[in-house]
């Protein structure tokens, strides 16, 4: 433990590397960080601090690192305000001339030189015993929205800043559009249909939409669907994904593949009694065999990758420009290969393989192009169910906040991680021990110098086919709880982000997609992060289950919202009226005795006051109501509000009970593999089902009309 002096140094440092010292709890509670907590938290950021006797000589560096810096790595510009940036100059010794280049995002350059000592003096400041003067350089007009990159070239050295140029608002529908959406959720693991071998396809999530488009919907959403280790290493996690840049071939549907009409190794091999039983033995169980209906897949893709690069066809001159164009693909295609080749996680690789150095040799070269061309096929079905007209159900996709610690990202990318932890959460109500998540978080200040290149090429590669994308855990686009190595989560600390950054980087890539952003903020998240995303248009989340009080009414659903009834990490509907999450708690030992029947006492109480709200508001009748209605009134309490968009998940739609993840368990649970009790070709056909989605389309109707006419009335008045 540091002597008193050494603490404050110790808490100092933490700050200067974004380490909050503390935190307020669920409950409200202060909460200090421990030393030993920002020890371990500095030493993952790369601080040069073994001990705390160490924190005194790395304060001093860490403060004469930041003031050493001419400018910062990155600057956000407004829309519609005067663009400029921030100059720290030493008081004695001005460089006299600055020469500037700013080079825009289209390639457009722009040179001139700038008498440094007639720039405006911001103010002046002391560190480590010098003088510092922070001036301001405005930039020569105001900017395209995009990312430029500004070169100034002072004290003999060149400094270079990304400018992020960036409207203050995400995307918005224009004019005229419809104010009030409605969808469905299903996870796109869990769809499944007579024709799609025991799995989901794309060609699955296409038929969704277009049934979602008849009834009058407007968004199927859904979860990650990225690339995924299906075989060693083995994890089918939707949130620990191989890569947020690549998409998970497992999706493809192999009979609309071209190659298959003349490959006949693939028709040999689809039609022989092994490949059949196996199809047959997938389709028949509740779980997804990920590992047996990949191998099948894998089989049948890799014939009709022979197929393409035997014939040389048109079609493989598209594919060769396909990955021409994208020179990241191919380095991926190589790590997957070389996956395979080690049977073994990247960290135990050879040195120069692990280091990055990938050569012919290191891994088989029909691996590599069988990986090129899955991601080729992914794309080509994803982007065929995307460019429809403007009638068609749109996309919602889900960015997950991390990747798997031992895929390609993080391999390729390992600078911007830290290695040395693990993103997760503190105890709360629910969870009293904490989480841990395992997948690093990002380091904040390598993100920065990189100048964001890695996130908006993820951010990217999902808004190209969404019309909507739904930012996991939006909070950590402000702050992340880390937990490093070595100790347990309620020791973790939280590390702080450039969040004014993040959100420009957002505003951007919605604009130019023409996407909306939707931000995952339930939880104990901080009012600032709510205040944030209503002020950049970000759409928070209204969960029903979340809202419900014992003794407090419904709030008002938010205009700016996503509205459902519950998340893919909770209990359906119906799961959640007979209490089954309650005993899941139980089950994992979050919850003793008293805390169980207390938990009893406030779900009776919180069922009883949902159903007297609802009849207040005309949506039940009678004195008793059975959970159909009950469930029913509720959705159309969120369809008649005035949220952006409601999303309905199919399975309440027929009073499912198990979730599709329970959040704390591993292998024991079935997580992210339970199929949804129905096909597509029988819910789709379903009276009750189509009844109540018919409902929630007419009330949101109503709800426009509404909302059109108040609009009129209030542009009336002024």
């Amino acid at each position: 433990m540091p002597r008193q002096t050494g603490l404050r140094e110790l808490h100092e440092l933490a700050r200067l590397y974004s380490i909050q010292t503390a935190y307020d709890d669920a409950a409200g509670h202060r909460q200090q960080a421990s030393p030993e907590s920002l020890l371990a938290a500095l030493r993952a950021l790369g601080a040069p601090v073994d001990t705390f006797d160490n924190a005194q000589r790395a304060l001093r560096e860490r403060r004469q690192t930041l003031s050493g810096r001419l400018v910062q790595p990155v600057t956000v510009a407004w829309a519609g305000r005067r663009s400029a940036v921030e100059l720290r100059m030493p008081a004695h010794a001005s460089p006299g001339s600055l020469s500037c280049q700013l080079t825009l995002e289209t390639g457009e350059v722009q040179n001139w030189i700038q008498d440094a000592r007639r720039l405006p003096a911001l103010k002046h400041v002391q560190v480590e015993g010098a003088s510092y003067i922070v001036k301001r350089l405005q930039l020569p007009a105001e900017l395209p929205a995009g990312y430029h990159r500004l070169t100034l070239e002072a004290y003999g050295r060149l400094h270079e800043i990304t400018i992020i140029s960036a409207p203050l608002q995400a995307y918005s529908a224009v004019e005229g559009a419809s104010k009030t959406l409605w969808g469905v959720f299903a996870p796109v693991h869990a769809l499944h249909s007579e024709r799609s071998w025991g799995g989901s396809t794309f060609s699955d999530l296409d038929a969704l939409m277009e049934w979602v488009a008849r009834l009058g919907g407007h968004v199927v959403a859904t979860l990650p669907f990225l690339s995924a280790f299906l075989d060693e290493p083995f994890d089918p996690s939707p949130y620990a994904p191989v890569s947020r840049l690549f998409w998970n071939e497992l999706f493809i549907d192999v009979t609309r593949v071209p190659e298959l009409e003349r490959a006949r190794g693939a028709r040999v091999l689809l039609e022989s009694s092994a490949v059949r039983r196996r199809i047959e033995a997938a389709s028949a169980a509740n779980l997804v065999d990920y590992r047996g209906l990949m191998a099948v897949k894998r089989q049948l893709l890799e014939e009709l990758m022979r197929c393409l690069y035997r014939e040389r066809s048109q079609r493989y001159d598209v594919f060769q420009s396909f990955v021409a164009l994208r020179p990241v693909l191919d380095d991926y295609a190589s790590f997957r290969a070389t996956v395979e080749r080690q049977r073994a996680p990247w960290p135990e690789w050879p040195s120069p393989l692990r280091k990055g150095i990938l050569q012919v040799g290191n891994y088989h070269e029909e691996a590599k192009r069988y990986h090129l061309y899955v991601q080729w096929l992914a794309d080509t079905q994803l982007r065929a169910l995307s460019q429809r007209d403007d009638t068609a159900a749109q996309l919602c996709l889900d960015l997950p906040l991390g990747v798997h610690r031992h895929g390609y990202d993080v391999w390729r990318y390992r600078k911007l991680f830290a290695l040395d932890a693990s993103g997760g959460a503190p105890p709360d109500v629910f969870f009293t021990k904490g989480q841990k998540w395992g997948f690093p978080p990002f380091n904040p200040d390598a993100i920065r110098e990189d100048g964001y290149r890695y996130h908006i090429a993820c951010l990217r590669h999902q808004l190209q086919f969404a019309g909507f994308l739904r930012i996991d855990h939006v909070m950590g686009l402000h702050r992340l709880f880390w937990i490093p190595n070595g100790l347990e989560p309620r020791e973790g600390v939280y590390v702080r982000y450039a969040d004014e950054e993040l959100y420009a980087i957002l505003n951007v890539e919605s604009h130019r997609h023409r996407a909306g952003i939707v931000g995952e903020n339930l939880g104990t998240v901080p009012p600032y992060v709510d205040a944030s995303m209503t002020r950049h248009n970000i759409h928070g989340m209204y969960v029903l289950q979340y809202e419900l009080q014992p003794r407090r009414s419904l709030r008002p659903v938010p205009a700016t919202a996503v509205a459902s009834l519950n998340t893919h990490d909770m209990r359906p509907f119906a799961g959640f009226w007979k209490g089954l999450d309650i005993k899941d708690r139980i089950d994992l030992g979050l919850l003793d005795k008293a805390g169980a029947q207390a938990e009893w006492r406030v779900r009776r109480l919180v069922k009883r006051g949902l159903v007297d709200f609802l009849k207040r508001q005309g949506r039940l009748s009678g004195s008793v109501a059975g959970l159909r209605r009950i469930l029913r009134a509720g959705s159309l309490f969120l369809s008649a509000s005035r949220a952006r968009l409601v999303l309905l998940a199919l399975e309440d739609l027929w009073l499912e009970t198990e979730s599709q993840n329970l959040p704390g368990t591993g292998q024991e649970r079935p997580n992210w593999r339970r199929k949804l009790r129905y096909g597509l070709e029988e819910f789709s056909r379903r009276p009750a089902i189509i009844a109540t989605l018919r409902a929630v389309n007419q009330t949101r109707r109503t709800t426009e009309t509404v909302e059109k006419d108040r609009s009129l009335r209030q542009r009336a008045r002024w």
